[in-house]
């Protein structure tokens, strides 16, 4: 059984002043195996953000859930009352480096109160163990406690942030963490090191990880297997080594032409034709389907089904047999 099981979730962002509501997530499925990597990889607007928030259940309105099931270890985490929810899945089992997580300190707090004030949230008031398991999670991810925990956040770098912000995640040893972009806005270097850093989480703590991003390129560094999205859709699932180097969407195909690399010429990289999707328009069949040098009648009109393509999932009418 996977550790996590999303079916059919469906998730609208509804705007009564235009009175319509925005598709965010059509019809999702996706399974996450205990100690995996999984990449989550799609254009800004795919719907990336919007699946991390609602496996955590931390979408606001105009975000709703319309229809679908998140099961973790067998247990749907949408059935559970939010008390229930927060009391033992929320950070326990189940934690999220949010994006653009450098912006979710309070400027008003020193770190050490960071993990104070979420232990607590938790029902954990002992200061001297809630403290020393803070610097046991700030080692791991290579900052010296004495000297971060009475700093504020203006204080560290971007980098630094960040691994205080990995160590939040991990603070409460949860079974599952989805880091949703936890490269971007660093420098290439810091980049690595926290790349490094996750693989390091995956391995010697044994949690299981969904990473989340728009650059496809880093996904051979660090995912063992991947999930392309593509306007709330997704186009196609499989290992990662299969993905990068045959991949069989059109969609996936022109993800990774897009994408330079140190031993690509210019003429590799092919810009990906056409503009996203407008997300107010709701596209009949194939949402690729405009931008698709692939493209049939009946894509227009019928939206694929899920094939098997030597054990890979693929949503295009190119493998119906």
């Amino acid at each position: 059984m996977p550790l996590l099981s999303i079916r059919n979730l469906n998730v609208e962002y509804r705007l009564p002043d235009l009175k319509i509501a925005v598709k965010a997530l059509k019809g999702v499925n996706i399974d996450v195996n205990k100690g995996d990597i999984v990449g989550v990889v799609g254009e800004s607007g795919s719907g990336k953000s919007t699946l991390a928030l609602a496996i955590m259940r931390m979408l606001k309105p105009p975000a709703i859930i319309r229809s679908g099931s998140i099961y973790f270890n067998g247990v749907d985490l949408l059935a559970l009352s939010e008390h229930e929810f927060n009391s033992k899945y929320r950070w326990v089992k189940v934690s999220m480096v949010p994006q653009a997580s450098q912006n979710i300190f309070n400027p008003t707090m020193r770190i050490k109160d960071h993990f104070l004030d979420t232990a607590k949230a938790h029902g954990i008031t002992n200061e001297n163990e809630v403290l020393k398991k803070a610097s046991e999670m700030l080692e791991f991810t290579k900052l010296n406690p004495a000297r971060v925990f009475n700093l504020y956040p203006h204080q560290l770098s971007g980098g630094m942030k960040q691994r205080v912000a990995i160590s939040l995640a991990l603070f409460l040893n949860p079974e599952l963490v989805i880091m949703d972009e936890p490269t971007a806005a660093l420098d290439v270097v810091t980049q690595m090191d926290i790349l490094n850093l996750v693989k390091s989480i995956n391995e010697k703590l044994g949690t299981t990880i969904i990473f989340i991003t728009h650059d496809i390129s880093i996904i051979p560094v660090i995912a063992s297997s991947v999930v392309v999205l593509y306007n709330g859709e997704v186009m196609e699932v499989g290992p990662m080594e299969d993905i990068i180097i045959d991949p069989k969407h059109p969609y996936t195909k022109a993800l990774v032409q897009s994408t330079p690399s140190l031993s690509s010429s210019a003429d590799e990289v092919k810009p990906i034709p056409g503009e996203p999707p407008n997300p107010l328009e709701d596209i009949q069949g194939c949402p690729f389907w405009p931008r698709c040098p692939y493209v049939m009648d009946v894509c227009k009109t019928d939206k694929p089904g899920e094939y098997n393509v030597n054990g890979r999932i693929v949503r295009c009418y190119l493998y119906e047999k």
